[in-house]
């Protein structure tokens, strides 16, 4: 492995660390994540993305790395559901072997391992992976629920067309997508921040990357696994191997390469993103296997986030 990939990772893997042992040792209790999450997210988040996509120009954008990335994504999630059958289970675990953790694992290893040039790549990426992911997955959910209910008797009163208005207000008026759009907007502009509002932007854009990653650390000590560890395993597979393979065929056959290439493979890579357990919750589905499947993926994505970097380098 060479130095470039261990400068990225190993201080990824001891702040990860760290925050595993804090919350072993009980340091910061349920209540202080939740308060951890919500810092995290809502106010050290939007600093960052503003102020990455403040001074990059809309055509100096290229938009053939996000679109291997979804690519990829729509065969393995359609695979999936042809695997397991058109349902709520299927649709949840498709979208568990598709949706990276592009904000608080992503941001900080890219960074580290790319600089600014990548993040600008990885951010083009999160500004449409939330919408497009998480409203394609609740357009198949409902009409899964619909089926369901279809083949059991009973005709639900749901409103689709509602509900997927309101997935795509949800994955636009967020703390993610909105700082993205708002700084591609202030770089056309042509004007530059102030340094009197700029130094702050930046002191809490330099805080996000260890709080998320502690904040990681911490989730994890406090996920239980239990029997569902081999499905957990199985999904992590894919999330962690397949997922990544299948981007670098696609973007290979597109003929990308160099930093947009590695940064669409490192973004498949990733481990399961937090908001796969929130779809479980809300369609009460799998619950408990995405839970162990969230947490078995972040701690293998330490060696299989390694090897992808190393076979990139």
């Amino acid at each position: 492995m060479n130095s470039p990939v261990l400068s990225a990772l190993i201080p990824v893997v001891l702040l990860i660390a760290i925050g595993f042992f804090a919350g072993r040792m009980r340091w910061i209790g349920a209540a202080g994540v939740k308060d951890l999450s919500a810092l995290v997210f809502i106010v050290l988040t939007p600093p960052l993305l503003f102020r990455t996509m403040s001074t990059v120009h809309v055509e100096q954008l290229d938009f053939r790395p996000v679109a291997s990335y979804f690519i990829a994504v729509a065969v393995i999630f359609f695979a999936t559901l042809a695997l397991r059958g058109f349902n709520r289970r299927a649709a949840v675990l498709a979208l568990a072997n598709t949706f990276s953790n592009t904000v608080m694992i992503g941001i900080p290893v890219v960074s580290l391992a790319y600089g600014d040039a990548g993040l600008v790549i990885l951010f083009t990426l999160i500004s449409v992976h939330s919408l497009v992911l998480l409203t394609a997955a609740t357009v198949v959910l409902e009409f899964a629920v619909v089926r369901e209910e279809a083949l059991a008797g009973r005709h639900g009163d749901r409103h689709m067309a509602h509900t997927v208005l309101l997935a795509v207000r949800n994955a636009t008026i967020n703390p993610v997508f909105l700082p993205i759009f708002l700084g591609l907007l202030f770089a056309q502009t042509g004007l530059a921040l102030p340094a009197v509002v700029d130094r702050p932007l930046q002191l809490l854009a330099n805080a996000f990357g260890p709080l998320a990653l502690l904040l990681v650390g911490v989730t994890l000590s406090a996920t239980p696994i239990g029997e569902h560890w081999r499905g957990a395993l199985g999904l992590a597979a894919v999330k962690n191997l397949v997922h990544p393979a299948l981007v670098a065929a696609v973007a290979w056959a597109l003929g990308l390469h160099g930093v947009p290439l590695a940064v669409m493979v490192v973004a498949a890579a990733l481990p399961i993103g937090a908001n796969v357990f929130l779809f479980s919750q809300r369609y009460k589905v799998a619950e408990e296997l995405v839970t162990a499947s969230v947490a078995v993926s972040t701690a293998l994505a330490l060696l299989t986030l390694s090897l992808v970097m190393s076979l990139l380098a």
